[in-house]
């Protein structure tokens, strides 16, 4: 249930005097986030009340946000009970910033895989090292989930999936929260010719890994993801170049 702002929230905002009104607005709102004195789930104070504590324009709030929103910090809420929630973090907005670096040609589809394969590296083997029966259990049955399925979108869903179980192996939800951003990004430059041919190596390849996994053998592990990956990438830059 949403927490409406406290006391020590309303006493947290400061009047702004500034041209860019709203991105002092931001700044603020990051920096009680940041603190602790905003947390998800709590709702900020009506648009009138929050230009009469910034004492800034009603526009100036509504820019503000508008942009927040867009940042994924908050999310906005129609009805009664409606109104402007700070949001929990989500993997969603760091693969739409990632997505966006991609299409305005900041980074390279070379960079992404490099950071993909040292990334995917280290999480293979923190969860061969801290993953429990169950996890590797789920992952098991992942495999024979995406064995049976022949449509592409489900296949690709079993991908996000055990991507997803392999990273939360590892203990720690930083990892889960960039192998789910580069996953996403990096599965609409996989889709094109060959796929099929790609998907054949697939089954085999996870069986492997996670019969690796099972056996605490961290260094075969490392190897199949790995190789698994080069396979990929090898197929995504065939289809670039196409």
């Amino acid at each position: 249930m949403a927490k409406p702002a406290g006391s020590e929230i309303k006493r947290g905002f400061k009047p702004i005097k500034t041209q860019r009104a709203f991105e002092a607005v931001c700044d603020q709102v990051r920096q009680m986030v940041a603190d602790g004195t905003l947390k998800a789930g709590d709702k900020l104070p009506a648009e009138r009340e929050l230009a009469v504590r910034f004492q800034i324009s009603r526009n100036a709030v509504r820019e503000a946000l508008r942009s927040l929103e867009m940042s994924g910090i908050i999310r906005n809420e129609k009805g009664v009970k409606g109104g402007a929630f700070i949001q929990a973090a989500e993997n969603e907005h760091v693969a739409q910033a990632m997505q966006d670096f991609v299409h305005l040609g900041k980074v390279s589809l070379d960079e992404l895989t490099e950071a993909r394969l040292s990334i995917q590296a280290t999480v293979v083997r923190l969860a061969c090292e801290r993953g429990t029966d169950a996890q590797f259990d789920r992952l098991a049955a992942i495999v024979e989930q995406t064995r049976i399925e022949t449509d592409v979108e489900a296949r690709y869903h079993c991908a996000v999936e055990f991507y997803q179980v392999l990273a939360e192996a590892t203990g720690n939800r930083i990892y889960a929260l960039f192998v789910g951003a580069l996953s996403s990004i990096l599965q609409a430059f996989v889709a094109g010719p060959n796929y099929k041919t790609l998907q054949e190596t697939l089954i085999d390849s996870r069986h492997r890994l996670v019969t690796a996994l099972r056996e605490r053998d961290c260094d075969a592990a490392v190897a199949e993801m790995t190789a698994h990956l080069d396979r990929i990438h090898q197929h995504m830059q065939e289809n670039a170049a196409r």
